[in-house]
């Protein structure tokens, strides 16, 4: 991508996304994830009506008082964004890429994350951990973000996103907000989605596009697949070839949301023909109302 070109799509999703937030997400965001986050702050003498979970029985055992601890709300959060940027990204059927879709969402989360004074960093995968982004504050770091997205090539083939989530836990040394975009069409992350989890607040944002999974009959066609470069000649027409695809897609989804339902993660699933913006503004108004209950 020419560089004129790079800078003036990355002030486009910049002016877009801040719009987005000015407009309806900044309160939302704040709603759902400021205060979330509490650090131990010191112990005190337990008086009646304190919450017994709090109680630190070791300590009182060896001070003979009984000693409740004592927290406080951290004053930022970091956000860190897991961007998928594998090959099959480059793909859509409507007027935008997966990719670009991926970059614009996560343009909008950064510029609401440091509305409200938080840290936002990124990592970006393909096969392989490609790039991190170190969590700052500023508008020339969330742009940097976005160039970074909507720029990168992948590094190498596939799709780790084990990986990733597990980089993802090893730099964030305390517990903060993780947004993983990607289309997760990827094996064996359960796991590391739920070792993640359990120390941070994880929002999956799959975006995907509707004729990855939902091919018209157009007769004998070339099937690329951009992560391994192999190619197919299929009849699409073919009775094989559809139940190939249902099936395909039912083990997919399948796989998917028992790694949701198991780690406990929110999941938003878009597509490329999607108002993005709108449906992630949906999301979190439905997230607010499911907390209040």
């Amino acid at each position: 991508m020419l560089a004129d070109e790079l800078l003036r799509k990355v002030r486009l999703i910049e002016i877009t996304t801040r719009k987005r937030v000015d407009d309806f997400m900044s309160g939302q965001y704040r709603s759902h994830f400021k205060g979330h986050g509490v650090q131990f702050s010191e112990h005190r003498l337990y008086v009646p009506g304190d919450d017994i979970r709090h109680i630190d029985w070791k300590v009182s055992a060896r001070t003979r008082d009984l000693l409740v601890k004592k927290y406080e709300e951290e004053r930022e959060l970091t956000v860190f964004l897991i961007v998928d940027s594998s090959g099959s990204g480059a793909f859509g059927s409507e007027a935008k890429l997966k990719s670009e879709v991926a970059a614009e969402i996560a343009g909008m989360l950064s510029y609401a994350a440091s509305h409200t004074g938080d840290k936002v960093g990124a990592l970006l995968f393909s096969g392989g951990v490609d790039l991190i982004i170190p969590p700052k504050k500023g508008r020339q770091h969330n742009l940097r973000i976005i160039r970074d997205i909507i720029s990168h090539e992948p590094e190498t083939k596939g799709t780790d996103l084990r990986g990733a989530l597990d980089a993802a836990g090893r730099i964030m040394k305390h517990s903060g907000v993780v947004f993983v975009i990607s289309d997760f069409m990827a094996d064996d992350y359960a796991i590391a989605l739920k070792r993640l989890a359990r120390r941070h607040d994880v929002v999956a944002i799959c975006v995907s596009d509707q004729r990855e999974l939902e091919i018209p009959e157009v007769g004998h066609f070339l099937f690329l697949d951009p992560e391994t470069g192999a190619e197919r000649f299929v009849d699409t027409s073919s009775y094989n070839f559809k139940n190939w695809v249902k099936n395909f897609r039912e083990q997919h989804q399948s796989r998917r949301e028992a790694a949701m339902k198991g780690g406990k993660v929110e999941f938003l699933q878009l597509q490329t023909k999607d108002d993005y913006g709108e449906a992630v503004v949906r999301f979190f108004r439905a997230r607010t109302r499911r907390q209040k209950r």
